[in-house]
């Protein structure tokens, strides 16, 4: 499991978003970010590419949790409730299934526990085992 958590750490672009990961395994992963202000957007407001980014890697780390590579396939979210700041927590599950694809729900929550989005993804296992070479 160290070595599964080691490849999804490697994502630069969520370490450059200020995401770390609370905890992940057995399909299911929660990551947290705190806002900063280049999270924002014009209004103030944190940027629906912040929330999307925060969902895609609760996804990514969740669906590859497992030690079998799997990659993004299709993704959406809806933005149920505009965040301000603080901390969000993005929760992420896989959807029990067997085959070649897989089915995640994220849900992203602010810091009273609300739901600031709903995210849907899709994933495609590999079939390989995931390895931080």
């Amino acid at each position: 499991m160290d070595s599964v958590r080691a490849v999804v750490e490697k994502d630069a672009f969520a370490r450059h978003a200020g995401i770390e990961i609370v905890e992940m395994g057995n399909g299911r992963a929660t990551v947290r970010m705190q806002i900063r202000p280049e999270h924002r957007n014009g209004l103030g407001m944190v940027h629906g590419g912040a929330i999307f980014t925060l969902a895609d890697y609760a996804f990514a780390a969740a669906c590859n949790s497992k030690g079998i590579v799997s990659v993004a396939v299709n993704a959406n979210i809806s933005y149920i409730k505009a965040a301000s700041g603080g901390v969000l927590t993005a929760e992420a599950e896989e959807v029990p299934q067997e085959g070649r694809l897989g089915s995640c729900l994220v849900r992203v929550v602010d810091e009273l526990g609300e739901v600031v989005a709903v995210f849907h993804g899709l994933s495609y296992r590999k079939g390989q085992p995931a390895s931080p070479g």
